[in-house]
């Protein structure tokens, strides 16, 4: 048997904090103890916050590391390597990575397939042994496509796709509903003259007219065949969040109104946010705070989005602006594996498995001591 004894640690229990000791037994919780006692063989947290591993739904992560500059395609091995260190080192222990599926491939300006080659490389690597953290993959089903059904067929129940999200970037439409904010976007993604820009906007939203039912009725099919929990994107207005219901989705990804995640709420759907969005103090393409829909009640699971560093500070953020540090820690744990159907994991109880953190905070500043995962240390 391997056995770690983190001792005189402030535990983060789903009913709040509590001094005591974490034993982990080959790869599960297997006691909790109180007080502030350090058995022999023990490590000391000092009283340092002890909480489960964070889960990770939604992250770009992996593309920053495949492509650090513009133009330059990293070997895939390395980055996805480099990806999953610095999340273990961020406390990060269960990643859902986001993988694009759906192409444009007859514009000059388009963007290609690539998700089921990644997808075996990220799969090839943990085969071998050499990840440090639970992967499991994202699909992120991009209405307005070209190739999307064609991509989705190519995944199966057997490859660790827990979350299918459905997108619609149809100029017009949830995210890119303002144009202007489309257009500064675009035009400087891809250096587009005006009227480049205005013939992209036109053939855009034709195609968004002529496939979004086509799609996201087999995009619904694909998620149900694999076994994977359906996600709502940029939902905007009621009307989105009905039709997301209808589907059978269960998360709603940054849900860009306080209208729409009410409605979120009303059928039962998980309301996920930018923990960016919650620390820079509102959205960078002007959608709705974070901060709102925490203070209505109508925050429910926090995302790193493109800083992965944010999701812990975004937690404890949470857990200070009401005053629960355990409500806010849970929006990165156990609510997140809730909505991603993980029972075993998300929540320091015996049991489950040990994936589990050593966190110090200073003022603002929140450092991580350790991480765990099933028990083997990581970072």
């Amino acid at each position: 048997m391997t056995e770690t004894v983190l001792a005189n640690a402030r535990l983060v229990l789903p009913d709040g904090l509590h001094h005591g000791a974490l034993v982990m037994r080959d790869g599960r919780i297997a006691r909790i103890d109180s007080g502030t006692a350090v058995p022999a063989g023990a490590t000391d947290c000092e009283g340092d916050l002890v909480m489960p591993g964070l889960i990770e739904l939604h992250t770009d992560n992996l593309e920053r590391h495949i492509q650090p500059r513009p133009g330059v395609d990293w070997p895939h091995g390395d980055a996805i390597l480099a990806h999953d260190a610095e999340l273990a080192a961020l406390g990060i222990t269960t990643v859902f990575d986001a993988l694009r599926v759906g192409s444009l491939v007859s514009t000059g300006r388009g963007y290609g397939e690539y998700a089921r080659g990644l997808a075996d490389e990220i799969m090839a690597a943990r085969a071998a042994g050499l990840l440090r953290i639970s992967h499991y993959l994202h699909l992120r089903a991009e209405v307005c496509s070209e190739t999307l059904i064609a991509e989705l067929a190519k995944f199966g129940p057997g490859d660790r796709v827990g979350i299918v999200s459905l997108m619609d970037h149809t100029p017009g439409q949830r995210q890119f509903a303002n144009l202007d904010s489309l257009r500064a976007y675009t035009r400087g993604k891809y250096g587009m003259t005006e009227d480049e820009f205005q013939a992209h906007v036109e053939a855009q939203t034709a195609m968004g007219e002529r496939v979004r039912a086509v799609h996201e009725a087999a995009t619904v099919a694909a998620a149900r065949a694999m076994g994977a929990v359906l996600a709502s994107h940029d939902d905007t207005t009621s009307a989105h969040v009905a039709a997301s219901a209808g589907h059978g989705a269960g998360l709603a990804e940054f849900p860009t109104t306080s209208a729409a995640a009410r409605a979120c709420h009303a059928h039962g759907i998980a309301v996920m946010m930018g923990a960016p969005n919650l620390i820079r103090g509102g959205s960078h393409s002007g959608n709705v705070a974070a901060r709102d829909l925490a203070e209505a009640g109508l925050l429910d699971i926090l995302s790193s989005d493109y800083v992965p560093a944010s999701l812990l500070s975004g937690a404890l953020m949470l857990g200070d602006l009401w005053g629960d540090t355990a409500r806010g820690i849970a929006t990165v744990t156990a609510a997140p594996a809730r909505a991603a159907g993980l029972a075993d994991r998300g929540s320091l109880a015996e049991g489950l498995r040990a994936d589990v953190i050593r966190v110090r905070r200073a003022g603002n500043m929140a450092a991580v001591r350790g991480s765990w995962s099933a028990g083997r240390r990581v970072a």
